[in-house]
């Protein structure tokens, strides 16, 4: 029988009198990745600090390599490897400086160390940026880096806590294979691997998922046992054009249906279980098409007693745009000699949900700061709210929301706090600002937590309030970057109802993000790679360009890795 890795038994531990986990038991074997999933708050980046001996459990046990943390967590130490989610790489220091300073930390010889950077620099892609900072590096670079150092010593167990948040797809697919290959190399050692993630097409990979939910173990099981139970409940419901989101929350609503998600041309409905499948006419649709149930499904179905929020209907707003919402042509950005946005083109409308795609270092991140008036465009032309952002950049940025893609407000202040400051910051007198929070506070479900300290607030709810503080002068023009990394399935679902309602009731939205089922409530998508605007459509048009006999039903994912791959070949070529 082969020896667990890690034991953990009955264990209890909490904060300041709440529990974040409660009685978890479970058993982590070598020889696999297991997967920790769970929405925000549930207690998995606890679990794994106290795997790596960084707290003591209030109550039960946890034994590693037979070493019990509670007493001897420093003879396990040097066989464990740990990413945290904020990687604690030095950003003052370069990339070969950074794994120097963690093969110190282990006390790894000259020789060794060379030999296993040497590798590691080359299967990670960053042999060629050794000289260059760390916090000159794009984020999957800032990743793999960070995953390099925690492989150093070898470890025999790797804990990787949500090492893929805000890295594009392609990078995420380079992540899993670094790790799939070292957990391969180390198998005869008896390695493994538990990797905590929001991206539940990575948990479909696992060997085993350890689902967590409000501190408790739910589910401990093969990925095949959460799907199982989905088998004949998945449906693909065609839609008229331009109803996806209008279907897919009329059929949210409904009792029998227990997810409903915009994908490409149609909605994917999960029935709950013994319903009948419906008449599609029933949700507006047009025919309705058996499916293969998938991971995330069985996900929500394990979380199915939890409320979700409907979203907000909103009345429609008064046309105050002339034209389109956004205008950019030919827009340039440099800094020094290097060109970060590179004539990029495109419009948004009045209503319309635009999805700016690319990967880490593309130059989104520079288009979507110039648009917001943050950054001054180098050449082209830039028009927010009909406002030249060249001539006029305070008048357009008063018609615009902002979410920035970490949490922008002031963590040591209180939920309401936070709501009047930035209600004063845009204008509102205070009759205004009244009513504006009165408002928010019922839409996005904060009311009972307005004393909160807004820092100390699960991340599901941070979203909620930077969103809140975004729409209280009532915007035309919303700008959305990266706004649900981190953010479990669940959340990201109730969240992207809200953005649907909004751009149903006339808002623009131009949003950021590397979750592909989220770039599919897009109405129309552009792909940015190195600077340039390579591809827009809608997403059905972007899948359709790529779709060979080899590939006859391909995933955004693909179009987008796919795009991007031709982007660079071509760019080789020339």
């Amino acid at each position: 029988m082969t020896e667990a890795l890690a034991r953990i038994e009955g264990l209890h531990h909490g904060f300041d009198g709440h529990p974040a986990l409660r009685g978890i038991s479970a058993v982590i074997e070598p020889g696999m990745i297991t997967g920790l999933i769970g929405p925000d708050g549930a207690g998995k980046t606890t679990l794994l600090r106290l795997l790596a001996g960084l707290l003591r459990p209030d109550k039960g046990r946890i034994t590693v390599l037979g070493y019990d943390m509670a007493t001897d967590a420093a003879k396990a130490h040097a066989s464990i490897g740990y990413m945290p989610q904020r990687f604690g790489l030095h950003e003052d220091l370069s990339v070969a400086e950074n794994l120097d300073l963690f093969a110190d930390l282990h006390g790894l010889s000259q020789a060794v160390r060379a030999e296993r950077t040497a590798r590691l620099l080359h299967f990670t892609g960053l042999a060629r940026f050794t000289t260059r900072l760390a916090g000159k590096l794009s984020g999957g670079m800032k990743q793999k880096l960070g995953l390099a150092c925690a492989l150093l010593a070898r470890p025999r167990l790797l804990l990787l806590d949500e090492p893929s948040v805000g890295v594009d797809p392609a990078s995420r697919r380079e992540l899993w294979v670094i790790v799939s290959t070292m957990l391969e190399e180390g198998r005869a050692e008896g390695m493994g691997v538990i990797w905590a993630t929001a991206y539940l097409d990575e948990a479909a990979r696992c060997g085993r998922v350890l689902l967590l939910h409000e501190g408790a173990l739910l589910a401990d099981a093969p990925p095949a046992d959460f799907v199982a139970p989905l088998q004949g409940r998945v449906f693909r419901l065609t839609v008229p054009d331009g109803a996806r989101r209008i279907v897919a929350n009329r059929a949210a609503a409904d009792p029998d249906v227990l997810d409903a998600v915009v994908e490409g041309d149609a909605v994917r409905l999960v029935l709950r279980a013994a319903v009948a499948p419906p008449d599609p006419a029933k949700f507006g649709g047009l025919t309705l098409t058996t499916l293969a149930p998938r991971f995330e499904d069985g996900f929500v179905d394990r979380l199915s007693s939890q409320p979700r929020a409907a979203p907000p209907v909103l009345a429609p707003r008064p046309r105050t745009i002339t034209g389109p919402a956004i205008e950019v042509r030919d827009l340039v950005r440099r800094f020094g000699d290097f060109i970060a946005v590179d004539r990029v083109s495109f419009q948004v409308a009045p209503g319309e949900i635009f999805g700016l795609l690319g990967p880490n270092g593309a130059g989104k991140s520079t288009t979507f700061r110039m648009l917001c008036g943050l950054l001054r465009p180098g050449s082209g032309t830039a028009r927010v709210a009909g406002q030249d952002l060249l001539r006029t950049s305070a008048a357009a940025r008063s018609r615009i929301g902002y979410m920035a893609q970490r949490f922008s407000l002031y963590a040591e202040l209180s939920v309401l706090e936070n709501l009047r400051f930035f209600a004063r910051v845009y204008g509102l007198d205070r009759k205004a600002q009244a009513a504006a929070i009165d408002l928010a506070l019922d839409r996005f479900e904060l009311r009972d937590m307005v004393l909160n300290v807004a820092g100390e607030l699960p991340l599901g709810v941070k979203q909620r309030l930077a969103l809140a503080a975004a729409l209280l002068h009532g915007p035309d023009i919303l700008f959305l970057d990266e706004p649900t990394s981190g953010v479990d399935p669940v959340t990201r679902r109730t969240f992207w109802g809200r953005i649907g309602a909004l751009a149903d009731s006339g808002v623009a939205v131009l949003v950021t993000s590397h979750f592909m089922d989220e770039a599919e409530y897009c109405d129309r998508l552009g792909i940015i790679n190195e600077g340039r605007l390579i591809a827009t459509g809608t997403p059905a048009g972007l899948r359709a360009q790529v779709r060979t006999a080899a590939l006859p039903e391909p995933t955004l994912e693909d179009a987008f890795i796919t795009l991007v791959q031709a982007a660079n070949h071509q760019e080789k070529a020339a």
